[in-house]
């Protein structure tokens, strides 16, 4: 079967459905899920065609969903759950915690927890108060979770498939600035591994390593910056946790500069752990310090302020033009 090209929501729409036609113990949870298809379509359709009771329209509380969802996974089921926007997931974060983090470790390994939680997370898509926000650390500091977030549909079908066949619990942010996004999807290939990051754009000078809604910012800043004769690699990290270090240590031996670059604020972010660990993997490679772009560390602004607090092409080109000036 050849490729096809579609969006990120188009290629999630198609994982889960595939998801449920191959395995029954496969449910999907959440707020507007069934009849309405989730608030950015998602799940159109799969309710019509797998019924209620595989596809189910939960009541808007979020501990509760998390919470049965824990139960049906006691029960044998894969239960795929969505947090309607990210600001909402914060009543379900003891949930997801203290509960489903831990209960493999809890029962010594006798127990598995194969739970997906979805997540549009992200900003730039002028919405309100406690829906744009980049929540990804928090989870990612958490032992017991996978933290993970495609940036090309391919990988948003792929991914989301691994997810679910995951026996460990996996974070699944969707960035929701990309779900229109086209790309092309081989729904017959031999996918990557999860939790592997992959090199985006090949270059030599300098590494931008990012994930998520970033991916596509850094590959535009790399064009960019090829225009003025710099020759800068993308690695797309995929993974918040595990992270593949290996992955960035590779093309960081090559470039000998790192920026990272995420949504979230900078302030403890993901980017703070890659930069501190290649800095000790690295240290007598690096000509310049690893730089980190992001977020303020401030609440997400008005829908009309989110371009001056989003990382954007110039702050990216900025931290690219420090680093090379070292």
């Amino acid at each position: 079967m050849a490729a096809e090209k579609m969006s990120i929501a188009k290629a999630l729409n198609e994982s889960l459905r595939k998801a449920l036609e191959t395995d029954p113990k496969v449910l999907i949870m959440g707020e507007d899920v069934g009849k309405l298809g989730g608030v950015f379509r998602i799940t159109d359709g799969l309710q019509k065609d797998f019924g209620e009771d595989r596809v189910i329209d939960t009541p808007l509380a979020e501990s509760g969903i998390v919470g049965t969802a824990i139960g049906l996974a006691l029960r044998g089921y894969r239960p795929v759950v969505e947090i309607q926007f990210d600001g909402f997931v914060f009543p379900a974060y003891d949930q997801i915690v203290t509960q489903l983090a831990k209960m493999h470790a809890r029962a010594l390994g006798k127990v598995k927890m194969p739970v997906v939680v979805r997540i549009p997370y992200g900003g730039a898509i002028g919405a309100v108060e406690h829906h744009s926000e980049s929540p990804e650390a928090l989870f990612a500091h958490v032992a017991g979770l996978k933290v993970v977030s495609p940036s090309t549909p391919s990988d948003a079908y792929w991914m989301l498939q691994q997810a679910i066949q995951s026996d460990d619990p996996v974070i699944f942010f969707e960035p929701k600035r990309r779900y229109w996004d086209k790309g092309e999807v081989d729904v017959e290939a031999i996918p990557d591994a999860l939790h592997a990051s992959r090199v985006a754009r090949e270059g030599t000078d300098l590494t931008l390593a990012a994930y998520g809604p970033m991916v596509k910012v850094c590959l535009e800043a790399a064009a960019a910056a090829a225009e003025e004769g710099k020759s800068v690699e993308v690695v797309d990290l995929r993974s918040m946790s595990p992270i593949d270090f290996d992955g960035v240590q590779r093309s960081v031996e090559k470039t000998r500069r790192l920026v990272v670059v995420h949504e979230a604020p900078v302030f403890l972010g993901v980017g703070s752990e890659i930069a501190a660990r290649i800095t000790e993997r690295c240290f007598y490679h690096l000509e310049a310090p690893v730089l980190r772009v992001g977020g303020f560390h401030a609440p997400y602004p008005p829908a009309r302020l989110e371009e001056e607090y989003l990382p954007g092409l110039d702050r990216v080109l900025d931290a690219v033009d420090r680093s090379l000036a070292y």
